[in-house]
């Protein structure tokens, strides 16, 4: 399974690849597998400012609709439109070309909160 060991994570299995004041976030290698064939992402908000923990879209797959949770409080500057046409890129390249949001986050101390890769591999592993 791969945990890239750069990134961040939550316990919603979403990683989160800091950049300066943004953050860019998808769903973990992990959750791609648990979902399935992902066949759709929806993502309304857009240019909203979010607080951490609030739902930011869903993720559609073959048997489950699953939120998108902020990981981070900020505004949602970008949204990957090519997952509107290919929606599967999330389950062929979740770390790259499968990024879900980009978000300029407000408040750089809740980054202290989300999961190195070492935790996040003990949090799936049991």
């Amino acid at each position: 399974m791969n945990i890239p060991s750069e990134l961040k994570y939550t316990k919603d299995h979403e990683w989160i690849n800091i950049e300066g004041d943004v953050a860019t976030v998808g769903i973990t290698d992990f959750a791609q597998g648990e979902l399935g064939d992902i066949v759709y992402v929806e993502v309304e908000t857009l240019d909203e400012t979010l607080d951490i923990e609030e739902v930011f879209g869903t993720v559609e797959a073959v048997k489950t609709v699953s939120d998108l949770f902020l990981p981070l409080s900020g505004e949602i500057v970008e949204f990957n439109e090519g997952l509107e046409d290919e929606p599967e890129k999330v389950n062929s390249d979740p770390y790259g070309e499968g990024w879900m949001i980009k978000i300029k986050f407000s408040d750089a101390s809740q980054i202290d909160d989300l999961l190195s890769a070492e935790d996040y591999k003990a949090l799936i592993s049991g």
